[in-house]
């Protein structure tokens, strides 16, 4: 299977952005692509103005549109929008739109049009998601030509929990759509945290964020987490396999799904596992939150 990771500077126009996921998507198709894998804020970037402006649902122009140039190209289109949410919030969320071919028992081919909503907000680093996105409260795997893909967003990275949770609902690949904010030492963790979380599920994973504005000459909001760049694919044993640079490009990844299974035969860690993220923080909590601490839980 090929993926491409779509490494974009989104701004403030959701037009503009719909024109960048349509040429990444011809790309793609033209270079062989399965799968063309947008960042978190496609729709608009966050720093660049209100969001429940531009939020809209599923079934809305926007995302219907997207769907539109998926089918035009054959790809599927995996790509952050925000879509309403309760109390004046949004939620952020990632649509999967496109020919999904046949499922994993040889069905029919079939489109999907479907969309996760990022669980972890990003409340760190001077920043609040909070206060204008509502989390979403449930993981998500879709099958594209009988392979499943687990769904992701950018905080979610720091979570070894969902990430385990996509491997055993079946994803041999995860996809994490970001917008990493930038700052010392934020390359590295990303890095980091996209080799360690392959290797805690023994899957693929494919981290696709938005590119530098710096590396773009494009000036942006101080404090907004607007990207990074350096897409990264790591294999299921934890290795780098390919990246790129700071700057806006689309880098196709080349996946043998079959290298999973191989993987999880020699690190069973799937498998060994015994204690799970969840019952270790009930353990370490002081008794009298252990019931509320079970009750907020959204990864399962």
């Amino acid at each position: 299977m090929r993926i491409a990771a779509a490494q974009i500077l989104s701004g403030r126009d959701p037009s503009d952005n719909l024109r960048m996921v349509r040429e990444s998507a011809a790309e793609a198709a033209t270079r062989g692509a399965r799968i063309v894998v947008l960042p978190e804020a496609t729709m608009r970037a966050f720093g660049a103005g209100r969001l429940d402006e531009v939020a809209e649902p599923l079934e809305g122009p926007w995302a219907s549109e997207v769907a539109a140039i998926a089918r035009e190209y054959g790809v599927v289109v995996v790509v952050g929008m925000f879509t309403p949410g309760q109390g004046g919030r949004v939620r952020n969320t990632l649509l999967v739109t496109g020919p999904a071919g046949g499922d994993a028992a040889g069905g029919p081919d079939r489109d999907l049009h479907l969309g996760y909503d990022k669980i972890h907000l990003f409340d760190a680093f001077g920043f609040a998601e909070s206060d204008t996105v509502e989390p979403g409260d449930s993981t998500r795997v879709v099958t594209v030509d009988g392979v499943g893909i687990g769904l992701s967003v950018c905080y979610d990275i720091r979570f070894p929990g969902q990430y385990r949770a996509l491997a055993a609902e079946g994803a041999r690949v995860t996809i994490c759509a970001a917008s990493w904010g930038p700052g010392p030492g934020k390359v590295d963790q990303w890095r980091l945290l996209a080799r360690a979380r392959a290797l805690d599920a023994t899957t693929f994973l494919v981290a696709v964020g938005q590119a530098d504005p710096e590396a773009e000459g494009v000036e942006v909001r101080r404090g907004a987490p607007t990207g990074v760049g350096h897409s990264v694919l790591v294999g299921p044993d934890g290795t780098v396999r390919e990246e790129a640079g700071p700057g806006a490009e689309l880098v196709v990844f080349e996946i043998n799904d079959d290298e999973v299974a191989v993987i999880r035969e020699k690190i069973p860690v799937l498998a060994n596992g015994r204690i799970t993220e969840e019952s270790a923080a009930e353990e370490s909590a002081p008794e009298e939150s252990v019931a509320e601490e079970s009750a907020a839980e959204v990864v399962r």
